[in-house]
């Protein structure tokens, strides 16, 4: 069986650190899901699912699971060194100290983040569309860290880029009115319509948190049909995952 391919987040994250998000090569789902789709919620033959995830464990020797999370583009960061392991939560984020258990969420345009501290102690995964980061969960997320944020580490996963990514006025002034200096992630086109990059929003976010070692943003899920799904150019479509975890 060939190896699944995996973007592995360029961070100088601690040796102990293992962190990537998957793309949709490899697996079996059928179309419209081609590929590794990870997700039970968007149609695909659960069945399927459960052999694309068979194979994602099978290659990076994951056990137990992960937590899947019933993700609700809110603010709420689950923390599994205090939850049961078997069933999903309504959570955007998750956060652990303990070794081998995977933080993980599932994109398809939004963006996913992994972040570590400094020591390898500990980690977390964030699912952040942009209701999620106007609601606040990347720093619902930085609080959850027992280091202080300038000690932390953040890898931007494969999100949509921002000449793909048009929002109506509305979103652009939600953001602009909680940060003023949001409005550098806005290009106009009318207006009524701007591009949004939501990777600046999630960096200005960071930084006002006293985040600065902050990696990745070089992706783009709509517009590279045959490396991710994407939600927003498909609509009935897969998810792909970003995982991290603290190795023993």
């Amino acid at each position: 069986m060939a190896e699944l391919d995996v973007i592995r987040a360029d961070w100088p994250a601690p040796e102990n650190i293992v962190a990537f998000s998957t793309t949709r090569q490899g697996g079996v789902s059928q179309p419209p899901y081609a590929g590794l789709n990870l997700a039970t919620h968007v149609g695909d033959d659960r069945v399927v699912v459960m052999q694309n995830r068979a194979r994602l464990y099978e290659q990076f020797s994951i056990d137990p699971p992960p937590v899947w999370l019933d993700q609700t583009h809110g603010k709420t960061v689950l923390d599994l060194d205090r939850c049961s392991h078997e069933a999903s939560v309504d959570a955007d984020a998750s956060v652990t100290t303990q070794a081998n258990s995977i933080c993980a969420v599932l994109t398809a345009d939004c963006l996913p983040l992994l972040i570590c501290d400094h020591r390898g102690s500990q980690v977390a995964a964030v699912h952040a569309g942009w209701r999620g980061l106007h609601a606040g969960i990347i720093s619902a997320t930085v609080n959850r860290f027992v280091e202080p944020a300038q000690s932390l580490l953040v890898w931007l996963g494969p999100a949509i880029g921002q000449s793909a990514f048009e929002v109506g006025a509305d979103v652009r002034d939600a953001f602009c009115q909680k940060n003023p200096g949001n409005r550098q992630a806005f290009e106009q086109i009318d207006q009524e319509h701007w591009w949004c990059d939501i990777y600046q929003l999630a960096r200005a976010e960071l930084a006002s948190r006293g985040v600065t070692a902050i990696y990745g943003g070089d992706h783009c899920t709509f517009s590279d049909a045959e490396r991710f799904y994407s939600f927003r150019r498909d609509g009935q479509t897969g998810r792909q995952a970003s995982l991290i975890w603290k190795c023993a």
